[in-house]
């Protein structure tokens, strides 16, 4: 329970950035459809989206190890026990710097696109030019009409992303020495500890179901139509 409550933190909180991110930074993009700021965007993500995140991983290890601003790896640093409540988690938000921003870049570029294509559909649409025509902001028209109206593929998408990084933070977390569900289970597949394998896979399964059921909650709640039917 341990290990799972390590990895479901790091999965929960990569989840959380890489959507506040990756919702903005869409509708913004999507905005600006065919001018530079979205062609950079675009290549950006492509870029990112080429690069696994085994490199990504070790290329923010070598910087760390070479900057020596933040931990190289762990969750904790030595002596954690001896120092108080905000030393503690002070010392916490450090050694999740490098993970969270490998898991984050990572998911990042996907997430941008899904959001911008599904902005630019909806952006087409008569009741967007409507409400343009008449004279409805910029920002408000973006957030309070689009982006709702576009919400469904991505709350949909949500369920994917959760199980998307919690695959990949098992993988980061061995690369990182983060005591999640990745080291456990990489340590009994070694010693051939078949319990503990279908342990940490069978917690990894019901993080990946209770994502999916989420994302479903989200759609009832944002979507009459799912609600009538």
């Amino acid at each position: 329970m341990v290990r799972a409550r390590n990895t479901l933190l790091l999965t929960t909180l990569a989840t959380l950035l890489a959507w506040m991110v990756a919702i903005p930074l869409g509708v913004w993009i999507a905005n600006r459809s065919g001018k530079w700021e979205d062609r950079l965007t675009l290549a950006a993500t492509s870029f990112f989206l080429a690069v696994p995140e085994l490199v990504l991983a070790l290329g923010f290890l070598y910087w760390v190890v070479r900057m020596h601003l933040l931990p190289a790896g762990g969750m904790t640093s030595a002596g954690f026990e001896d120092l108080g409540t905000w030393g503690k988690l002070w010392d916490l938000m450090a050694h999740l710097v490098v993970p969270l921003a490998v898991l984050v870049l990572g998911s990042l570029p996907m997430l941008v696109r899904h959001v911008r294509a599904s902005m630019l559909e909806v952006l087409q649409t008569p009741f967007i030019q409507a409400a343009r025509g008449h004279g409805v902001g910029r920002t408000r028209l973006l957030f309070s009409y689009a982006l709702p109206a576009a919400a469904n593929p991505l709350i949909s998408l949500f369920g994917l992303s959760v199980a998307g990084l919690l695959s990949g933070s098992l993988l980061i977390e061995v690369i990182m020495g983060w005591p999640g569900l990745g080291p456990l289970l990489l340590e009994a597949s070694v010693s051939r500890d078949i319990y503990v394998v279908v342990g940490a896979v069978m917690a990894s399964t019901l993080f990946m179901i209770l994502g999916s059921f989420l994302a479903d909650v989200m759609l009832v709640i944002v979507d009459p139509r799912v609600r009538a039917a």
